[in-house]
């Protein structure tokens, strides 16, 4: 045992995760690893892990890592009997609905999203009934029930190219349920908020409160600095940065890029793996935590891979069957 615990030990200091443990701690966090990669090969698990969530769990226990649309496509391939998803319960409704005989569960009962709760089905089906033969394009960040009302599901990673194949047909779009992404969309495609793109009022509590202000400080105090921005951040924040997509956008621009210094503007978990990712590069620290996202630890997954049954997700078959439709539109639209 001592021995296994030394290599794990050596594992996780070889993908960075002793920069960002405090004394001792990694120890503990081996421990961990440990003992819920075991379990998962015994189960036949494989671990989903977003962008989100912290280091120790996208590099220590992560089978598929990655944005929505990265993690809603490769659940599709994957093999294994069941599906553990470090990330949100939307998110694992989407890999219950692409993968319906599998088991799929998320480590914590509060793994909410604010904008999945701001739109219902009843929302989407009056909005139907006010806008009636007009296309509903719906954020992955929504409900299994609200999915099955929509004709076609975008992540932040291929809203632009979707809703551009959308209006070769259609005049005008329902888009929900971010108001910020929608407006930042319809900038980018000559499109009126209201008259040919309509909107609903929801927001993300990570980044509907960026300050464009602040954006402006740290480029006066950091030169050279580049700032990249998530697309559910509001407009007058998307017009003081230099760049403006999705966590996979963002990661593969730090990539490609040799700036004096990068802001990452969204949720904290992704500026930590990015640091791990590109250590030689400076990053200046702006984010905000999720808690819902932050709700899943170590602890949690292994405290379900001992007695999954509390968080298993289910779907109705009905709904499924419904929201599926509109997913696979996603990835036929999106190749």
């Amino acid at each position: 045992m001592e021995k296994a615990l030394n290599e794990e030990l050596e594992r996780l200091t070889a993908l960075g995760l002793h920069r960002r443990c405090a004394e001792g701690d990694l120890g503990r966090v081996a421990g961990l690893t440990l003992e819920i990669n075991r379990l998962k090969k015994e189960r036949n698990a494989v671990v989903c892990a977003h962008v989100y969530q912290t280091p120790d769990i996208i590099l220590g226990i992560g089978d598929l890592a990655g944005d929505s649309y990265k993690l809603a496509d490769d659940c599709r391939r994957t093999a294994a009997d069941s599906i553990i998803f470090c990330g949100v319960h939307f998110m694992a409704e989407t890999a219950k609905i692409l993968n319906p005989a599998k088991k799929v569960y998320v480590p914590s009962g509060n793994a909410g999203c604010s904008l999945s709760e701001a739109v219902t089905g009843d929302d989407v089906r009056r909005l139907k009934a006010e806008h009636p033969g007009l296309p509903v394009v719906t954020y992955i960040n929504t409900s299994a029930e609200v999915k099955a009302e929509s004709d076609c599901i975008v992540t932040s990673a291929n809203a632009e190219k979707i809703l551009r194949r959308m209006y070769e047909k259609h005049d005008r779009v329902i888009f929900i349920p971010d108001r910020f992404m929608g407006a930042n969309l319809a900038k980018v495609l000559g499109r009126t908020p209201g008259k040919d793109i309509i909107l609903w009022n929801g927001t993300c509590i990570v980044h509907e409160h960026f300050s464009p202000d602040l954006i402006k400080l740290y480029k006066r105090k950091y030169p050279g600095l580049v700032a990249l921005a998530h697309a559910e951040c509001p407009s007058d924040l998307i017009a003081a940065v230099d760049f403006m997509g999705g966590t996979g956008d963002m990661m593969r621009y730090v990539e490609s890029t040799n700036a004096a210094a990068y802001l990452l503007v969204t949720e904290c978990g992704f500026g930590e793996l990015a640091k791990l990712k590109f250590p030689a590069k400076n990053f200046i620290a702006m984010c905000r935590l999720c808690p819902y996202m932050k709700s899943i630890t170590l602890e949690s997954v292994l405290a379900l891979l001992r007695d999954p049954a509390p968080e298993e997700v289910t779907v109705p078959p009905a709904i499924a069957a419904r929201a599926r439709r509109s997913i696979e539109k996603m990835f036929e639209l999106a190749a």
